[in-house]
């Protein structure tokens, strides 16, 4: 299996912003996405994920193979740490609630109403919910946000993890994460071409 993205195109508000972007990933393979704000990452992850249509290009693998995490944690604030990812478990049917709250050191707030957690945690437990989907691709959007180094470096072993299980990680962030074997893609030679002045002629004839 492997995740084959050919000459995507992809508009955010109903504006391109990115055009012609081709990679693949394939089992085992960690890609970086990096850019200055503003250039379509979020846009491009959300596209690859299913989550909106292309304008252009082919994503070449099935959604319900990709597990998604965006800038929410997307965490029940009433249902404690476990019961959150028992409720995931559910929706994917997996067993892997041990795995993940080991992978991300929440076994000690297993029983803490989610609420009740710092941000940081938060973001830990939102993570963790990757690791119950039991899908091969990971989809992460900035995923460190309020992570401290100790954090970081969970989230890259967890990644790691995956990763030596034949699985594949598509990421935007902007901070090194220590995944030497990572590949980067600069999304900047992508970037939309503005509209031309000739490209209006006659447009309101």
């Amino acid at each position: 299996m492997e995740l084959v993205v050919t000459d995507l195109a992809v508009a955010r508000g109903g504006v391109p912003v990115l055009e012609g972007v081709s990679f693949t990933v394939a089992g085992g393979e960690a890609l970086v996405l990096r850019g200055p704000n503003g250039i379509g990452k979020t846009t491009l992850l959300r596209t690859v994920a299913g989550l909106q249509p292309p304008l252009a290009g082919r994503v070449g693998l099935d959604r319900e193979a990709m597990a998604y995490a965006g800038h929410s944690d997307g965490i029940k604030a009433t249902l404690s740490v476990r019961e959150n990812l028992t409720f995931w478990a559910d929706v994917f049917a997996t067993d892997r609630v041990p795995a993940a709250l080991a992978a991300f050191e929440l076994e000690g707030l297993a029983d803490r109403h989610a609420g009740n957690l710092s941000a940081g945690q938060k973001r830990r437990l939102g993570l963790a919910r990757m690791v119950v989907t039991g899908r091969p691709v990971w989809v992460l959007d900035e995923p460190t946000v309020s992570l401290d180094v100790d954090a970081v470096a969970m989230f890259a072993g967890a990644v790691r993890a995956h990763l030596a299980g034949g699985g594949m990680a598509l990421l935007a962030t902007h901070i090194e994460l220590g995944l030497e074997e990572a590949r980067v893609l600069n999304l900047a030679p992508f970037r939309a071409r503005a509209p031309e002045p000739d490209d209006f002629d006659g447009a309101f004839l």
